[in-house]
């Protein structure tokens, strides 16, 4: 085999090992796998819409436009963007007990979905969540959806005494993340994901890997004991395990975590 052969060959193992490297793991994993026409179609139509309102967004955000307007904008992208029928699948004003939920999303003629409108320039904060979390705690409704145009918010509630909420997704369609970043997120809210249950996944991946989750290991005797056999390795102190409970919970744990 000549040098300028094996020069070539080199050379072009080189590239192959260069161009595998530049591929993320999400992206080699997503290529793993036949990506569905539906699921494509959905997140160059998300994609789209992402482009498209941005501008209308980021008018409404400079003259500060009321929830009205704000509203006008989601009902747009929950139809465009998202894949909804404004009437099939979107209810308007759905009425809880003497109080009015913004939309109502309904899959198959099923309630999915409740979402909770903000004016485009104001935060999203645990009393629009109580405000939303009423509405599905009497009727029903696992999912609860927060926006003000700009921010997407999307809650799973596990009902029990006391409920469980846990936070699925959140995107900024105004921050400096990437077009890829938010189509990535808002894929989840479209009516082909919900319909396939896909956000139960995400939930529960997220649910799995929570602060509050991973605490709980920590302070599991399996994970102390192996604390106190590696701190027996490393100094030859022999801690107590209810000591290094003690420490983990009181020192190194943050409180918010152990709720």
């Amino acid at each position: 085999m000549s040098e300028q052969t094996v020069q070539a060959i080199v050379g072009n193992e080189q590239a192959e090992t260069a161009k595998g490297a530049a591929v993320s793991p999400a992206k080699r994993a997503a290529g793993a796998r036949a990506v569905p026409k539906w699921e494509t179609d959905a997140r160059d139509r998300v994609r789209a819409a992402i482009r498209r309102y941005a501008k209308p967004l980021n008018d409404l955000v400079a003259r500060d436009a009321n929830e009205g307007d704000t509203r006008l904008l989601i009902t747009d992208f929950l139809c465009v963007g998202l894949g909804y029928d404004k009437y099939d699948d979107l209810t308007t004003e759905y009425q809880v007990k003497g109080e009015f939920a913004d939309y109502g999303i309904r899959i198959d003629k099923q309630l999915v979905a409740f979402i909770e409108v903000k004016r485009c320039s104001q935060k999203l904060n645990a009393k629009h969540l109580r405000q939303v979390q009423m509405y599905a705690v009497n009727e029903g409704v696992e999912w609860m959806i927060l926006s003000n145009g700009q921010v997407w918010q999307a809650y799973h509630m596990t009902a029990g005494l006391p409920v469980v909420i846990d936070l699925a997704l959140e995107v900024d369609l105004l921050s400096d993340a990437g077009l890829g970043a938010k189509t990535d997120a808002l894929f989840y809210l479209t009516k082909e994901a919900f319909k396939r249950r896909l956000i139960d996944d995400l939930w529960r991946a997220r649910a799995a890997t929570s602060p509050k989750s991973l605490a709980q290991v920590l302070l599991s005797d399996v994970v102390a004991d192996a604390i106190r056999k590696e701190l027996r390795r490393q100094t030859n102190h022999n801690a107590d395990a209810s000591e290094i409970h003690r420490i983990l919970r009181d020192e190194v744990l943050r409180p918010e975590t152990l709720l």
